[in-house]
């Protein structure tokens, strides 16, 4: 933790005008909600005593109905049944929020969402947070934080080689296409305006793990954990083991094909502010490379 401080506090300007946007990214279940929350724990008290706005992209989630229509509109596209893949986010709602807290605007609410409800489905609460002017840092923390789209030459090639591989070691179901990837591709097209306002960026990065047959294999038991500790906490709501494995398979292709965060050709600006936390199966830091 303290060097994610230190990362961050060395590109604090003293009277932050608009405030520091920090990025995290890591894959399900391997603690990036807890680094947030503490990374914005550390900075709010002293000897910084800053103003800190903390939003996870699993917030810009739409609504429950609007996943349901977007299922519903793609009924084909198995990427799109549920929660999860660029495309189910409100971008138009992350952009605001984001330029509200740019310019210092007064009662900005950021949005919460249920992952709990619906049998796991999950819902947009009715209210959220609202944080007040003046905020010193941003924080965005989500699985495909910073996904960028690529060219269709590149997605082809990773089709057949990357994901063939990756499907066949993970016994992924044959129910996704080419075309379903093209479509999410396409849409991440609208997530690099959000993408623009960020300054650093911090990722979570499993070390290669050889008792796994997959560099992925992994994310499979983290976010098992994660589900069973919230029904452990809300009385047991949220999904079966059988439907976070399914719900684990959907979100592999946005790994395979647009994970690689620190090799995108955009240039975001927080290249060579990028930090990479390298973990073990534990979660344990094993250490970190620049970016």
């Amino acid at each position: 933790m303290d060097s994610v401080v230190d990362h961050v506090v060395q590109h604090l300007d003293p009277n932050p005008s608009p405030p520091l946007f920090v990025a995290i990214q890591g894959p399900q279940g391997s603690g990036k909600s807890y680094l947030s929350a503490q990374l914005k724990e550390n900075l709010s008290q002293l000897p910084y005593s800053l103003n800190v706005a903390l939003l996870s992209i699993d917030d810009l989630y739409l609504p429950h109905d609007g996943l349901i229509a977007l299922a519903t509109e793609q009924p084909l596209n198995p990427l799109w049944a549920g929660r999860g893949h660029p495309g189910t986010h409100d971008v138009k709602l992350g952009v605001d929020i984001l330029r509200k807290l740019q310019s210092h605007s007064q009662g900005v609410e950021l949005p919460s969402f249920e992952k709990s409800l619906f049998n796991g489905e999950g819902d947009r609460l009715p209210t959220g947070v609202v944080i007040n002017p003046p905020v010193d840092v941003v924080i965005l923390e989500g699985w495909c934080v910073g996904f960028f789209p690529i060219s269709e030459e590149e997605l082809s090639k990773r089709w057949d080689g990357v994901w063939r591989e990756e499907a066949a070691r993970l016994g992924l179901p044959s129910n996704i296409m080419k075309n379903d990837v093209l479509r999410v591709n396409e849409v991440l097209k609208r997530y690099v305006e959000m993408w623009s306002f960020f300054d650093l960026f911090i990722q979570l990065k499993p070390a290669p793990i050889g008792t796994f047959p997959s560099q992925y294999s992994i994310v499979y038991r983290w976010r098992l954990e994660q589900e069973l500790y919230m029904k452990s906490t809300n009385g047991g709501r949220g999904m079966s083991d059988e439907a976070v494995k399914a719900f684990v398979d959907r979100y592999i292709p946005g790994y395979v094909f647009f994970g690689d965060i620190p090799a995108v050709s955009a240039q975001p600006r927080w290249i060579g502010k990028g930090m990479k936390l390298l973990i073990d199966e534990e979660r344990r830091q094993l250490g970190v490379e620049k970016f």
